[in-house]
C-alpha cells in the first residue's frame, strides 16, 4: 500500500479490501484506490517490482476530480508487514486503510491482553504504533470488507448525488458543529438551495434504504 502510494500523484486513500496468502511472502490482494489526480494502475504496477496486475475496474464517482478503482494484483509484501502483523497475533483485520501517510488499522482482539500483545509486536517490528480509540464491541464485524459496501455504495448513487455529499463534507456541512452552510455548499456546485436540499434528502434516502432494506430506492436529480 505504501509504495502505491509513492507511486500515485495526489492519493487520497488505498483501503485493502481482501487478501490471501499464496507463498513466499506473495499475497493476493483486493485494492480500492482514489486520488485527486488521474492514474494509470496498469502503469504503476508495472513500475514496482513485486507487483503484478490480475484484474482493474473503475469505479463510479461524481464530477469532482477523484478517480477510484478498484483492483487485483499479487504483491510480494515485505516483513513484516501490517496485515501479516495483525494475522500473526491472532486478530481479525476489519478494515486496513492508507490515507494521509498513515496505516490506519481496525481490527477485533479477544480481550485487552491480546491487543497489547499485538501493539507491542507492531511497534517492535515497525517501530510506531499509536492507539486511537477502544470500542468492546459482542459481534466481530466482516474482516475486510468495507470496499464492497463502498463499491455498493457508489453504485446506488447518481453523479450529482455523489458531488453533493463530497462537496458538503469536504465543506464541513456534517461537522458537529457545522462549518459551512447550505447556500454556500449549493453555491460551491453551483445549483440553489432547493436544489441543493433535494439531492441531499435524496442521495441520503437511497443510503438508509441500503441500511434497512429493499425500497423504491430513487438514483434520479
Amino acid at each position: 500500500m505504501e509504495r502505491l502510494g509513492d507511486h500515485i500523484d495526489g492519493v487520497r486513500s488505498i483501503e485493502l479490501d481482501n487478501a490471501f496468502y499464496i507463498e513466499d511472502g506473495t499475497w493476493i490482494e483486493s485494492l480500492t484506490v482514489s486520488a485527486t489526480d488521474s492514474f494509470d494502475f496498469l502503469d504503476i504496477c508495472e513500475n514496482i517490482s513485486g507487483v503484478s496486475i490480475f484484474y482493474r475496474s473503475p469505479l463510479p464517482t461524481g464530477p469532482m476530480g477523484i478517480q477510484s478503482e478498484r483492483a487485483i494484483i499479487t504483491a510480494r509484501e515485505p516483513y513484516p508487514s501490517i496485515l501479516g502483523l495483525v494475522l500473526r497475533n491472532e486478530a481479525i483485520p476489519n478494515r486496513i486503510v492508507l490515507a494521509n501517510d498513515q496505516i490506519t488499522v481496525v481490527a477485533t482482539v479477544r480481550d485487552w491482553e491480546q491487543f497489547r500483545e499485538m501493539g507491542d509486536d507492531i511497534e517492535l517490528k515497525l517501530g510506531k504504533f499509536g492507539l486511537e480509540s477502544v470500542t468492546q464491541v459482542d459481534t466481530i464485524g466482516e474482516p475486510l470488507d468495507s470496499g464492497r459496501l463502498t463499491a455498493t455504495v457508489l453504485s446506488k448513487l447518481s453523479d450529482e448525488q455523489l458531488q453533493t455529499l463530497e462537496t458538503a463534507y469536504e465543506m464541513g456541512y456534517f461537522d458537529v458543529p457545522r462549518r459551512t452552510s447550505a447556500t454556500d455548499v449549493a453555491d460551491q456546485i453551483g445549483v440553489s438551495q432547493s436544489s441543493f436540499s433535494e439531492r441531499l434528502r435524496r442521495a441520503e434516502r437511497n443510503l438508509i434504504a441500503l441500511l434497512f432494506g429493499p425500497s423504491s430506492a430513487d438514483v434520479d436529480g
